[in-house]
């Protein structure tokens, strides 16, 4: 592999797993060397401790960054073992390089300089993020107590995967045989052919989607259409019972190693000096342990009448439909008739709109979007790059004269038999002035994007669901922040050193045009006719949009405030138990009380086996964020063109200029020119006008 500064676009047509070991090995001893010559010579000024720090951290991020990419999008057993065998390697290198005293002790003699104040916010930035990540990897901490510290890392990182494996067994190990075809009535042709192709695994080889026999299983694509769909409500409840209950008894139980993960949170949290396990997760987001309850109680407050009234709906509909258990409804009960009531209120079916969403409109689409808000041109460029797979596109982003601020390659077809499913945008190289390629314009900013949507067939367009429509327009937001960034300091540029609960502000904004009226009629043509999508349907996906909003927001306040009273309050080994804190939330977030035998603690690996402890609140937190940046562009007329491009402008300056070299809700109340509210996001779901009845 060439040395990561002989490319701008990694050679990716020609990276053999054959390399990986080999090269990264090679790469990593280059920056050991490189390293201790920084520790040798530091000293706390740009020059001698920032850059020469950017150029180890940039050549770290776009090698590995090339790598783990073609893992993603053109897996193969030997690049797989190659990378699993270097990653120690590379573990090891990132802890030296966190831990490193010369360079933290540098950092804080730039801090505490006469000179701190001459800084700019990105430069000031820098510094103190480099001095918190060190302070939460515990190098401020005496020898004996550093120690502890990183036992107690261990112990976490042993307790958080086997919560997950426990999870993936007692998943694994419930499985419901059918044979009776009027058992399965009602579960759709996929989940049958599922179900059947289960059974053939398991020793069924005459197992038919037709004819059956089926097995039922706890994975999502199982179980929830089963929950959604089966009219057998006896196998509704046993389901649900099942999933409810998972990994929480026998050997597979995980009570004890959620109160032994609190347990090691809290003691850690205590040793870097906080109160508890919330205030180290917030230490690196934007919000606050009190800013993250107050917007929950918001939320909660108006949600609660429309997700009783949600409650009513079904009950009146379940009646009007005649079934014994209407007066009576359960758990199990409540995803199946939910499917019911959308299906008879907005008759759309995602399968039918697919010729009015063809990929080439779509892009086509988003480009103009694009021009129109933020004065960019984006134009194919396929052949300036090498790319790892034909269907592979890129393209150059020019500013309004025509000169290139960015690139970015789309990857948007599934290819189950090397590609991992879903989406997402990383970064392939950064904006930095200090890696120029002539030493006076920054070095350009490129992006990638990935998806799966069905590929092309034939003479025919790949045709798209709504919801990837809307997929590809929350990846290019990520892009966009990415690409459109001015922020010259590599550490800070584009999608960089932002909190993790501001990150996902530009993607979900974007997601907004999709539901406004002119935005989506101009992508969704049919792809033989080229007429327009009808009326119609346009209104009923925005209907669609806020169906049962208040029961699904308050799902999500109660995942978020269970999770922070989990990290803030409560006492491992105390006299409440954790299913009497879930107890406790649920009354207050909870339509139906839980059942006694309720224990979906033991599988929440968002926050037992993930990143998301004491940051679950985020996902909402975000929400608020990008509901209120387009609702700038709602008061500004988004029919007046005038209005959008300014609004446009404004948008592009802050939130996507300033990358992480300013804090986040310093830039957001530049843009907004006021505090964020959770307004626009409650009128967007349809909960306003409720909550103020």
């Amino acid at each position: 592999m060439a040395a990561p500064n002989d490319f701008y676009f990694p050679p990716f047509d020609s990276i053999k797993a054959t390399h990986v070991r080999p090269g990264i090995r090679s790469l990593l001893k280059q920056l050991e060397g490189e390293l201790e010559e920084l520790e040798r010579t530091v000293e706390p000024t740009w020059p001698k401790l920032v850059e020469p720090l950017e150029r180890i951290v940039d050549r770290l991020v776009v090698v590995l960054g090339a790598i783990s990419h073609l893992k993603s999008v053109k897996d193969d057993p030997e690049l797989r073992s190659a990378i699993e065998e270097i990653q120690p390697e590379t573990v090891a290198f990132h802890l030296k390089l966190g831990q490193s005293k010369a360079i933290y002790n540098a950092f804080k003699a730039i801090k505490e300089s006469p000179d701190w104040d001459t800084l700019n916010d990105a430069k000031k930035r820098i510094v103190e993020s480099q001095i918190k990540d060190a302070v939460l990897t515990g190098i401020a901490l005496e020898d004996n107590k550093r120690e502890q510290f990183n036992k107690i890392e261990q112990e976490l990182a042993k307790l958080s995967k086997k919560f997950g494996e426990n999870v993936l067994d007692a998943t694994k190990k419930f499985e419901k045989l059918i044979t009776d075809k009027k058992d399965v009535e009602g579960l759709p042709a996929t989940a049958l052919g599922l179900a059947a192709q289960t059974a053939m695994s398991k020793g069924h080889e005459n197992a038919t989607a037709e004819n059956g026999p089926w097995i039922i299983t706890l994975d999502a694509p199982s179980f929830m259409a089963v929950m959604q769909h089966a009219k057998n409500r006896t196998l509704r409840e046993e389901v649900y019972r099942a999933i409810v209950s998972r990994a929480s008894t026998g050997d597979l139980d995980n009570a004890a190693l959620i109160d032994q993960i609190l347990k090691l949170r809290l003691e850690k949290a205590k040793l870097l000096g906080y109160n508890n396990y919330a205030e180290v997760s917030m230490a690196t987001k934007m919000a606050t342990v009190e800013k993250a309850e107050e917007l929950l109680e918001k939320l909660r407050s108006a949600s609660w009448n429309p997700a009783v009234q949600d409650m009513e709906d079904l009950k009146y509909f379940s009646k009007s439909q005649g079934v014994p258990e209407a007066d009576n409804l359960s758990h199990w009960d409540i995803s199946f008739w939910s499917e019911r009531l959308r299906e008879s209120k907005y008759e759309i079916n995602e399968e039918d709109l697919r010729p009015y969403f063809s990929f080439p409109k779509v892009m086509d689409g988003i480009f103009s979007l694009a021009n129109k808000l933020f004065g960019i041109n984006i134009e194919p460029a396929d052949g300036l790059a090498p790319v790892w797979n034909k269907d592979v596109r890129f393209y150059r982003v020019n500013d309004s004269s025509g000169s290139p601020i960015a690139f970015f390659y789309f990857d948007p077809y599934s290819r189950p038999s090397e590609k991992r499913g879903g989406a997402w945008m990383d970064e392939v190289v950064g904006r930095s002035r200090v890696l120029s390629q002539d030493g006076s314009s920054a070095r350009l900013p490129v992006a990638h994007m990935v998806c799966n949507q069905m590929p092309p067939v034939g003479d025919k367009p790949s045709l798209m669901t709504f919801r990837e429509v809307e997929t590809i327009f929350h990846e290019f937001g990520h892009a966009l922040q990415h690409m459109l960034t001015k922020q010259d300091e590599g550490l800070v540029a584009g999608i960089r050193n932002i909190e993790w609960d501001a990150v996902e502000l530009p993607s979900q904004f974007m997601e907004n045009w999709c539901y406004h009226r002119d935005t989506l009629m101009s992508i969704g043509k049919h792809y033989e006719t080229g007429e327009s999508i009808p009326e119609e349907i346009y209104k009923k996906l925005l209907a669609a949009r806020t169906f049962r909003a208040g029961s699904q927001s308050l799902r999500q306040i109660k995942l978020a405030s269970l999770d922070l009273e989990l990290h803030t309050k409560y006492v491992p080994g105390g006299s409440e138990s954790i299913y009497d804190v879930d107890k406790r939330v649920s009354k207050r977030t909870q339509i139906l009380p839980p059942l006694p035998e309720d224990k979906f603690l033991c599988s929440f690996s968002h926050i037992f086996a993930g990143g998301y402890a004491a940051g679950y609140y985020s996902y909402k937190w975000a929400e608020v964020l990008s509901a209120d940046a387009f609702s700038a562009f709602e008061d500004a007329g988004l029919d007046d063109d005038k209005a959008v491009k300014e609004t446009g402008h404004r948008f592009r300056e802050t939130v996507l200029a300033l990358g992480g070299g300013k804090a986040p809700f310093e830039v957001f109340v530049e843009f907004r020119g006021r505090e964020p509210s959770p307004e626009p996001l409650l009128r967007h779901n349809g909960l306003l006008q409720v909550a103020a009845v």
